[in-house]
């Protein structure tokens, strides 16, 4: 990737192609984090976070929406919603991009253990699915703040730490601990 800029608007056009409902809320779903996440960047320069990967990788971390079943927010597949990031993951590494690719798999929750998928017998390979760099803390993090069911609606830290309950106390806690991290100025 050195430094040339990575067109990512290209890629979800491939993807998304027509002007739909889908397209919109994939966008504005997607620029709400990358801007949130660039917020967070810029307040940390400490953290030495890669700015311009954090931005491709935010605006495609949920590319993988569209094959999958979940249609309330406008998506017709037919692979379950949970399957989302190891979809986008298969997405962009077909297209070369390794890197914004694995940011897509670890993204999901506050990332989801192997010791959760197995006593959750969630529909995903046996494999740690966790943020592992800064940048994928950062996206991942700044993802739980937005609904891609209500548009309009910020997630305060508390709501969006309740909404991890489901996957288990382990990511609420990581949730909590990249609240300290990040929000601290």
């Amino acid at each position: 990737m050195d430094n040339h800029h990575l067109d990512y608007q290209a890629i979800i056009d491939k993807y998304y192609p027509e002007d739909n409902l889908l397209r919109r809320i994939l966008t504005v779903h997607s620029r709400q984090v990358a801007d949130r996440a660039l917020s967070i960047v810029d307040r940390h320069p400490e953290l030495e976070a890669d700015r311009q990967f954090v931005e491709e990788a935010a605006m495609l971390h949920d590319i993988g929406i569209v094959r999958t079943d979940a249609p309330g927010i406008e998506c017709h597949g037919t692979e379950p919603y949970i399957r989302h990031g190891i979809i986008g993951e298969q997405m962009l590494t077909d297209e070369g991009l390794p890197r914004h690719a694995h940011v897509c798999a670890h993204h999901t929750g506050a990332g989801i253990s192997l010791k959760e998928i197995e006593e959750q017998q969630l529909p995903l390979p046996h494999r740690d699915f966790l943020p592992e760099t800064v940048e994928e803390e950062i996206i991942c993090y700044a993802d739980k703040f937005y609904s891609k069911s209500d548009m309009n609606r910020v997630k305060t830290v508390e709501q969006a730490a309740h909404s991890l309950e489901k996957f288990g106390s382990e990511g609420v806690k990581r949730f909590l601990e990249w609240a300290q991290k990040f929000e601290l100025t």
